[in-house]
């Protein structure tokens, strides 16, 4: 019950105001020239711009633009209020007064127009998990070729010495173990229809290979 009462009590005391501010405020238009309904659109215009600016404070936090239109309107109610308690003479209004009656509709047009069209700035949510990042990987078989290291040429190797193309002598061997070997050699032949090789002559005359390969070369 306190509370109902209490509220009306708030609704009343803002309607009184507002009726006092809005008779004001077309009482300083009409006197700035402006007459017929003119002098009514003229409150309308300072209070909505200022419940607009204020609403813009309220919903979206504190802002420059807000605040600055806020104040604009506030400073049109307040000082409409005030020239019409005697400080100016409505009845010749001074030139400063008529100009500036005569601008509020571009000015209250263009503050309207940024409170209702500049974008708003909403702050993060605190709650809200940060959304992964992602992270581009390169396929297996695309790894960045590293440039080949560039080789300092190393001291030449020294030169192998020359064989000696002068052939190894050699090895001496018995002219009587030579015509055995020939007889060998024969008889094999006979038998077999083919020349005697070097490993079964050696065989045969129980000798070393060199000696056998000596041995060889003077049947040839």
């Amino acid at each position: 019950m306190t509370r109902s009462i209490r509220l009306d009590a708030v609704l009343v005391q803002a309607v009184i105001a507002g009726a006092l501010s809005f008779a004001h405020l077309h009482d300083l238009a009409a006197a700035a020239g402006q007459d017929g309904w003119k002098a009514w659109a003229y409150p309308i215009s300072v209070d909505l711009l200022l419940v607009a600016a204020w609403r813009r404070l309220r919903s979206d936090g504190p802002s420059r633009l807000a605040w600055c239109w806020f104040l604009i309107a506030l400073f049109a109610s307040l000082g409409a209020n005030v020239a019409t308690a005697g400080f100016l003479d409505l009845a010749n209004p001074p030139a400063w007064l008529r100009f500036g009656v005569a601008g509020w509709p571009a000015l209250a047009f263009l503050g309207g127009t940024l409170l209702a069209h500049s974008p708003t700035q909403t702050p993060p949510d605190p709650t809200a998990e940060p959304e992964p990042e992602l992270v581009e990987t390169a396929p297996a078989d695309s790894a960045p070729t590293s440039e080949p290291a560039s080789v300092e040429p190393s001291e030449p190797a020294p030169a192998l010495p020359a064989a000696d193309p002068t052939p190894a002598p050699a090895m001496p061997v018995p002219a009587a173990l030579v015509d055995h070997a020939r007889k060998v050699a024969d008889d094999h032949q006979a038998r077999t229809g083919t020349p005697i090789d070097t490993n079964t002559l050696r065989a045969r005359l129980g000798v070393p290979a060199p000696m056998a390969d000596a041995i060889a070369a003077q049947l040839a």
